[in-house]
């Protein structure tokens, strides 16, 4: 048997599309299913939606998405698991695909997300959209919307850990490599951009630098992400401000991510065609800067994938994350000497000024 597991709080707009969905896609595969709903301390009628479609309510009152994984785990009687965000279509393609990579050795995995058709985000989130699509697949790595697993593993790894109450399942998903082969799907699934149509573009491009800056701090404590992950309102859920501070916000927070992606492409050319005098030449070491400060944030990823390095218990996922670590450290310490540069060279500067 296969067991979708849907956490859902306060879901009744979106829910219905999401049951049906799974529905779909398991008939189509044609292997015998169950859906549960982990009805997370709902205040709307996110019970009812899921008894109209035929899928078995396990009321919890975590109001965190690790436990309510969890608990939808426990109560699943299937072998294999998939756990689906209440905001996301599957496809059979994609549930399918898992269930083949399941059969030949792997643990579990997960698939690449994409927006729907319809769903209305600034255009910076296209952008990350892009980016998250190609780089789950190049990585090895994708978000919770769609992530399966065998019970095996599900309870080896002691399943999404729970002292988390954001990017629990990435924690989850390099527990799984520790224990086998993790599989990143070709198959899209679609999910809602809701998360980014109520936080404008330089609040949300904060919030992932202080994660990358302080992983315990943003992960641990609810209070850092409770407007983000945990607002039970969901009226504004389809409506995208429109002030001109936002707009404003989403596109100073879109010149940054496109500076950040094009960044690379200056390392290509050579500095005799960008003088320093020129004005290509300054907004060249502008962006450099930028980088190099923004670089930095590479040497706590660095450590992360050290810690889970000394866990691993397959060699093709030691070599993985030595390859990983090397790359990342190779890049922060190459970052490091640009800023210790430009902070010497400052303070020159500063010094020369101030003396006259």
């Amino acid at each position: 048997m296969i067991s979708f597991i849907v956490p859902a709080h306060n879901e009744e707009s979106c829910l219905g599309r999401t049951l049906q969905a799974i529905h779909d896609a398991a008939r189509i595969v044609g292997q015998p299913y169950e859906i549960i709903v982990v009805d997370d301390a709902s205040t709307d009628a996110t019970a009812e939606v899921t008894r109209q479609h035929n899928a078995t309510v396990v009321p919890v009152n975590h109001r965190q998405f690790a436990a309510t994984r969890n608990s939808g785990g426990r109560a699943a009687h299937g072998e294999r698991l998939f756990f689906v965000d209440a905001d996301t279509i599957i496809n059979p393609r994609a549930v399918a695909s898992a269930l083949k990579w399941m059969d030949k050795g792997a643990v579990g995995g997960g698939a690449p997300t994409w927006l729907g058709k319809n769903e209305v985000v600034p255009l910076y989130i296209w952008f990350l959209a892009i980016l998250f699509l190609i780089g789950s697949k190049l990585i090895g790595f994708t978000g919770g919307a769609f992530m399966f697993c065998t019970r095996e593993a599900f309870q080896a790894t002691g399943g999404f850990d729970e002292r988390l109450y954001w990017s629990e399942e990435i924690s989850f998903a390099l527990a799984l490599k520790r224990e086998g082969r993790f599989v990143v799907v070709w198959d899209p699934v679609l999910t809602s951009g809701r998360r980014f149509r109520t936080m404008s573009g330089l609040p949300m491009l904060a919030v992932c630098a202080r994660a990358a800056l302080s992983p315990s701090k943003m992960t641990t404590r609810r209070s850092s992400v409770e407007k983000i992950w945990y607002d039970s309102n969901r009226e504004a859920d389809d409506k995208m401000p429109d002030s001109l501070a936002v707009q404003m916000s989403n596109g100073i927070a879109l010149l940054i991510i496109i500076v950040l992606v094009t960044g690379p492409v200056w390392n290509f050319i050579p500095w005799s065609l960008t003088p320093w005098g020129s004005p290509l030449g300054k907004m060249r070491l502008a962006i450099e800067i930028f980088l190099c400060h923004v670089g930095l944030v590479l040497w706590p990823i660095a450590i992360v994938l050290f810690v889970n390095l000394v866990r691993q218990k397959r060699w093709t996922g030691l070599v993985q994350s030595v390859a990983l670590i090397a790359l990342c450290a190779w890049q922060a310490w190459d970052c490091a000497h640009g800023v210790i540069w430009t902070w010497t060279h400052l303070f020159h500067w500063l010094t020369h000024f101030f003396n006259g």
